[in-house]
């Protein structure tokens, strides 16, 4: 044979990879084990529903599919629908599952095998169950089960040669009594066993496929596989009484109101001196000051003053006051940067401990009654590091209702970190008075839209359903990977809208628009507000960047009362320009521009009448 009919009888022989789907619950390790399988990074964490895609990746002659984390393979929202839609096409199926929690997770292991799909099982976190006394017989639940089962510890990359062997040697498993007469009566008409069983457990989109009716047996099935869950327990879970108790007596006191609620507020307290003060402050005033402002920006309008002479629109657009090379890369590197990286880090000791999930079922029936559910807990605390990025986190919330709440609440009362810092400085000297003023204004304003919203949009709110995993000291590892991976994707998709938003600003400068909202704000600032008539600038640039307008009312010879309004005025007012756009693209531009003129709105009439109140 010749070397070219060689070279092609090889081409056409080539197969395409195994198609290996990993399936878990939420908090079962299932993305750290695609991790450490492939070399990728998918994002690690204790929170459930940050997986919210499907990430593949080649691992030798397999396929490796990552799904969301799931309950089970039905139709109750999308996330299970992917899965179960990725398993039906998959050719062998690794089921991670949580040592700690096997009672949980088994249920979707035991649906998984009456798909008839080869499988293989990842006890997962075996060092955490033992940590809390659990010990797991392996070799008694792979015969329980049917299929190969191996232990492991993913983020120590413990287990995976085992698991790569196991692969090559999957099982069908051991099938659940109580389906098998249905399915070999759905088996004719339905051709495939998966088809069968997700027709029995009244999954919708199969009957409809089909033509069928919704048989009911649902309830039937979920209950006889519960049982069998809990008699595999009983028999390869033995537990030691003599593992420490501390980290489940600090669990339990993060979620009493009495001892939960001091301990959400030291460590908000921690959160707002570590981002609110240094990095707002020291590192701030490093990267914006003295590198971008002092360094980066002289030298970059020296070099474009070679080409273009000051006074033209592209030396205005590129190194103006609201340039693109000026005043966009200073923020986005020297201001928001910094920022986004220390507001990621914290947010990821607080999800790899596990005491976000915590703070989420602490405050989930206060939350509630705006509307939303502890859940929202994520996106509200990213408000106060940056609201464009938490906007963006709304996508996690369980209903385009809630995703709107929180939208709106970040839009009118949450404020910046950027922002904060500029207002704490200002507000704080004032004495306890205004601060408390200040305080219960803004939670006033917060509290009364979220319950009108709640009362007023159709529909109602997601119930939280969320794990609590583990509490665990954080992985310095995962850690720092999740953070610069976060603020990596947060900067791809903010840039281009800080870039757009200085576009639409300077064009307002040179064609005298901004001159003309100065004048037209005038005397509603003057009249209403008691403010001196030039606060009317210092609103049109918090449009731009909100700590722009509160540093402008900085400059401004206000008394102390004045200041108080100013500061709840620019706090309610406006969010920046990127913000907004990115709100236009989370919701629509008609709900965006209903937010703007909303937030506009409230900023006015409750800063008006804070000011007949004190002044």
């Amino acid at each position: 044979m010749r070397k070219n009919e060689k070279q092609s009888l090889a081409h056409t022989s080539t197969k395409r990879p195994k198609r290996v789907v990993l399936v878990g619950n939420p908090n079962c390790g299932k993305s750290a084990l695609f991790n450490a399988l492939t070399g990728l990074y998918v994002n690690v964490s204790n929170f459930p529903g940050t997986t919210v895609e499907v990430t593949q990746a080649r691992m030798g002659d397999y396929l490796l599919i990552d799904t969301p984390g799931v309950y089970g393979i039905s139709a109750f929202n999308d996330e299970e629908k992917v899965t179960r839609d990725v398993c039906l096409t998959a050719d062998t199926i690794i089921n991670v599952v949580n040592a700690t929690y096997l009672e949980r997770d088994l249920f979707l292991t035991l649906q998984c095998i009456d798909l008839g799909l080869p499988l293989v099982v990842a006890v997962n976190m075996l060092d955490e169950a033992k940590a809390h006394g659990l010990i797991v017989d392996l070799a008694l639940l792979s015969k329980q089960l049917g299929v190969p089962v191996v232990g492991t510890v993913a983020v120590e990359h413990k287990g995976l040669k085992e698991l790569k062997l196991a692969l090559k040697r999957p099982e069908t498993g051991n099938f659940g009594q109580y389906l098998e007469p249905d399915i070999t009566r759905l088996m004719e008409r339905l051709k495939t066993r998966g088809e069968a069983l997700l027709y029995l457990e009244d999954d919708k989109d199969v009957a409809e496929r089909h033509g069928l009716r919704s048989p009911g047996s649902r309830e039937r099935i979920y209950l006889a596989r519960r049982e069998r869950v809990n008699e595999i327990v009983r028999a390869v879970v033995k537990e030691n009484t003599v593992g420490s108790s501390f980290s489940k007596t600090l669990g339990l006191l993060m979620l009493r109101p009495i001892t939960g609620i001091p301990m959400l507020a030291a460590t908000l307290y921690a959160m707002f001196h570590i981002i609110g003060v240094f990095v707002a402050g020291t590192v701030v005033g490093v990267t914006e000051e003295t590198i971008m402002l002092g360094m980066y920006e002289p030298a970059v309008r020296g070099f474009v003053a070679r080409f273009f002479s000051e006074g033209t629109a592209l030396h205005a657009l590129l190194v103006g006051e609201f340039g693109l090379l000026t005043m966009t890369m200073t923020y986005v590197l020297g201001l928001l940067l910094p920022l986004v990286v220390g507001f990621y880090l914290l947010l990821a000791i607080l999800e790899d401990s596990g005491y976000l999930p915590r703070i989420a079922a602490l405050l989930d029936r206060a939350l509630t009654s705006v509307g939303l559910n502890g859940r929202a807990v994520i996106p509200l605390i990213l408000g106060f590091g940056c609201v464009t990025m938490a906007a963006i986190t709304t996508r996690l919330l369980g209903t385009s209702r809630e995703r709107l709440i929180a939208v709106a609440l970040l839009a009118i009362t949450i404020p910046c970190s950027a922002q904060l810092g500029v207002i704490v400085g200002l507000i704080a000297p004032l004495g306890g008075q205004y601060v408390a003023i200040y305080m219960a204004t803004i939670f006033a304003v917060f509290v009364v839209i979220g319950f009108f919203l709640n009362k007023l949009l159709p529909g109602k709110s997601s119930d939280l359903l969320i794990d609590l995993p583990p509490l665990r000291l954080p992985r310095l590892h995962n850690i720092m990977k999740k953070t610069l991976n976060k603020s990596y994707l947060f900067l791809l998709e903010a840039a281009p809208m800080f870039a757009l938003g200085a576009l639409l600003i300077t064009g307002m400068q040179l064609t005298g628009v901004l001159t003309s909202l100065e004048n037209l704000l005038a005397p509603l600032t003057a009249g209403w507000l008691e403010l001196p008539k030039e606060a009317a600038a210092a609103f049109i640039m918090g449009i731009i960047r909100r700590d722009f307008g509160a540093a402008g009312l900085a400059d401004m010879s206000l008394t102390a009362a004045q200041t108080l309004v100013a500061m709840v005025t620019i706090t309610l007012f406006v969010p920046c320009i990127a913000a907004v756009l990115v709100m236009f693209k989370e919701r629509n531009i008609k709900e965006g521009l209903i937010l703007w003129a909303s937030s506009f709105t409230v900023a006015f009439l409750v800063g008006g009448l804070v000011a007949k109140l004190v002044i």
